[in-house]
């Protein structure tokens, strides 16, 4: 690093915290979207966009800050001085302001989506936190145009001196930040799976990648499930559906423990009121699959 002082010292260090920040939240959005397999499951900005168009945004969103996070560090040095740092620095002042505006439309128009900044640990409703670590992020990346090359620290005074604005501002980006929380309570695993805060988006993946989902999708007029509820660990969504000439009621019971949860579905003729078992292929599967069933015809 150059001994440009305090304030240089400040301003250089923006820049592998911004390139780690980038390269990780793409990352983390990359595994969301991958593993969503549904447009419905998107999270974030993208969810102001038509739903034709939320798998491209996110897809385009993960590569851009990839590129953008790899370009902070290949243009940290010598190699990548002058204009291409600055195109680098500009781009990414660019991508932050433009994230603090959309997360602003997202809390008006979505109040009860999530950022997305991290993939699915960040389905917490946005708030004035989220906008504000955005817009600290944008500052710092401001700061960052204009720096020298960075070298490494001249004296252990000034190495020390680095450290601690990294610890202070890492601090305070955690401070910031609600995917802190979800991270201490997955590491906890302190909460039962009743108590347990379980995104309606995971769930939904969950079901779209089940082959009950897949077997029995032809039959259901909409995508969109015309109501949702949860009993202790099982989250239940009900879809209109036709089936021959019957309408009926195709309810799924998504399991919110464990990354391969099990899914069941049962359906309700609503004609007759008569409930019908159509996949339940395990033994500990009955007593689940007979929930779906009252509660339908509670319901009902």
């Amino acid at each position: 690093m150059n001994g440009t002082g305090i304030v240089g010292v400040l301003r250089e260090v923006q820049i592998p915290l911004l390139a780690v920040l980038l390269v990780c939240g793409a990352a983390a959005k990359a595994a969301h979207t991958i593993g969503a397999r549904s447009r419905e499951a998107e999270t974030g900005p993208t969810m102001i966009f038509p739903l034709r168009l939320r798998r491209t945004t996110a897809v385009g969103l993960c590569a851009a800050e990839f590129v953008l996070g790899f370009g902070m560090l290949l243009t940290a040095g010598r190699t990548g001085a002058g204009i291409p740092a600055l195109v680098v620095r500009a781009a990414t002042v660019l991508l932050f302001s433009t994230a603090v505006g959309a997360l602003h439309v997202l809390r008006d128009r979505r109040p009860e989506a999530g950022c997305g900044c991290f993939g699915e640990l960040s389905h917490a409703p946005v708030s004035l936190r989220t906008i504000a670590r955005t817009a600290v992020l944008c500052v710092a990346a401001l700061s960052s145009i204009g720096v020298p090359p960075l070298r490494m620290p001249g004296s252990a005074g000034q190495a020390g001196l680095a450290l601690a604005f990294i610890a202070a501002e890492v601090a305070a980006l955690v401070v910031l930040s609600p995917e802190a929380g979800e991270i201490l309570t997955r590491m906890s695993h302190t909460d039962p799976c009743e108590l347990r805060e379980v995104p309606l988006a995971r769930s939904f993946s969950v079901l779209e990648a089940s082959a009950p989902w897949r077997r029995y999708r032809r039959h259901l007029v909409t995508a969109r499930p015309v109501d949702v509820w949860r009993e202790g660990c099982w989250r239940f969504m009900v879809f209109p559906g036709v089936l021959g000439s019957r309408r009926v009621e195709v309810v799924f019971a998504v399991y919110l423990a464990g990354r391969r949860a099990p899914v069941r579905v049962g359906m309700l003729d609503m004609a007759t009121g008569v409930a019908e078992v159509w996949h339940a292929p395990a033994a500990d599967s009955l007593q689940a699959s007979k929930r779906v069933y009252e509660k339908a015809n509670t319901k009902e």
